[in-house]
């Protein structure tokens, strides 16, 4: 009896930290949620359009919207402005290096007034929603500098409008830490979208280079430039963009920002929003 009882024990502390080992080694996941005191600081992919290369952590839900935007748009017959509530996108963490994203329109008011005759068209109703997934490649926890890849798809659920198609595309983002208070971010993007004028699709192409500078320990000053490409058109569209955020706790920041575009075509967007980590 006591041998045996012996033997368990010796069996028992030899196999224990195994035992511990194997269950510290089992990966976080959608239904293995990344405990509260390990998670990784907030990153947002908002309010500058250069994307976080950082996802959410697993088993762990972002929401990120803007409360307001007001897109502004000069055309050769037509002038547009639209009004964005609650464009949001939902982040939940897949795994510790993968997240996937649903972003979507809750409401959209859109106005045209025609050049020629003064005529105002108005419409309303919700928007397009899309789904992206996010996949960490390099630096997702430490390291100065961190990859993704980003691809995703619009489905054409929009009611305010008819010229809503099926969209897509893929989004390489970057970030480089230069110090405690500067932080670089880059991205590049492809893009197929519908033609304006015609039933047809064309490529553009995106990048981005933005600065963040820590004013404070809670307040985040940005300035960021980009550039679309039309390859059909061969026409560019240039921005610059500027934008604060501050983080009210470690799990909501707010923020408020321009993008302006500098040519007569190019959109100019005003826009306040949030983020909250659940």
């Amino acid at each position: 009896m006591k041998k045996n009882l012996k033997t368990s024990v010796v069996f028992l502390l030899l196999t224990f930290p195994v035992i511990v080992f194997g269950q510290s080694q089992k990966p976080y996941s959608l239904f293995n949620p990344v405990p509260k005191s390990q998670m990784r600081e907030m990153q947002t992919d908002r309010p500058d359009v250069t994307e976080t290369p950082y996802t959410v952590d697993a088993g762990h839900i972002q929401i990120e919207t803007d409360l307001f935007r007001l897109e502004k748009e000069k055309g050769e017959i037509s002038n547009r402005n639209t009004y964005y509530f609650n464009q949001g996108n939902i982040k939940i963490g897949l795994l510790n290096s993968t997240s996937i994203q649903f972003g979507f329109q809750s409401y959209v008011v859109e106005t045209r007034k025609e050049l020629t005759s003064g005529d105002v068209d108005k419409t309303k109703g919700i928007g397009d929603i899309n789904i992206r997934i996010k996949q960490n490649i390099i630096g997702n926890d430490g390291g100065n500098f961190a990859l993704a890849i980003l691809p995703f798809v619009k489905f054409p659920t929009a009611t305010y409008t008819e010229d809503s198609r099926y969209e897509g595309g893929v989004i390489i983002p970057m970030h480089y830490k230069l110090s405690d208070q500067w932080d670089l971010g880059s991205e590049i993007e492809a893009d197929r979208k519908k033609d304006d004028d015609v039933n047809l699709m064309h490529t553009e192409i995106l990048q981005s280079l933005s600065v963040t500078h820590g004013l404070s320990k809670h307040v985040d000053a940005i300035g960021e430039t980009y550039y679309r490409y039309d390859v059909k058109k061969h026409h560019w569209s240039n921005y610059l963009n500027a934008s604060t955020q501050i983080e009210l706790s470690k799990r909501l920041k707010i923020d408020a920002g321009i993008n302006y575009g500098m040519q007569s075509d190019a959109e100019k967007n005003y826009f306040i929003g949030t983020s909250i980590r659940l």
